[in-house]
């Protein structure tokens, strides 16, 4: 099997934090990039408990105002599915940058969906942004159960064809 492509995803928050991470590219596409990241410690992902080897897939689209993590056990099944509020704001094919507007979205297998980090919106926030990132956050819960389904169905073809 080749080397896999690495990318480094740049994620910078709303408090200008940023963090790196090197990742392996699983398929590129005219709209989105999906990327691979394979956990090098245990993590708890607000109590969903990841362990090291499992994998994320990040799904990320230069159009739509979310992205995607695709939380995935050592034997192929799902641990979480992790939208992020955010946007795709740079992609040179080595590096992809994205701005995270703090609100998430967390489902897990057995039907519990969690909105997080609301209070982390700056009071300050103008408020068009603040209305364009609550209407993310609404869009992705009322679309949640075809994101989900064009999830698995995509990460199951990653993981047949020696994605992970």
């Amino acid at each position: 099997m080749a080397t896999p492509e690495r990318i480094l995803e740049v994620k910078t928050s709303l408090d200008g934090r940023v963090q790196e991470f090197d990742c392996d590219v699983t398929a590129r596409e005219a709209d989105h990039v999906v990327i691979r990241y394979q956990m090098i410690k245990d993590h708890d992902l607000h109590g969903v408990p990841l362990h090291a080897g499992e994998l994320t897939f990040g799904y990320f689209w230069f159009d739509r105002p979310y992205n995607l993590y695709h939380w995935v056990r050592h034997d192929g099944s799902t641990a979480a599915w992790y939208f992020n509020i955010g946007s795709v704001t740079g992609f040179d094919g080595a590096v992809l940058e994205w701005r995270d507007d703090a609100i998430d979205i967390l489902a897990t297998p057995d039907g519990r969906v969690r909105v997080l980090d609301e209070d982390e919106l700056p009071d300050d926030l103008e408020s068009n942004r603040r209305h364009a990132i609550i209407g993310a956050r609404d869009r992705v819960l009322r679309e949640l159960g075809s994101l989900i389904r064009d999830a698995e169905l995509s990460t199951s073809k990653y993981l047949d064809t020696g994605g992970a």
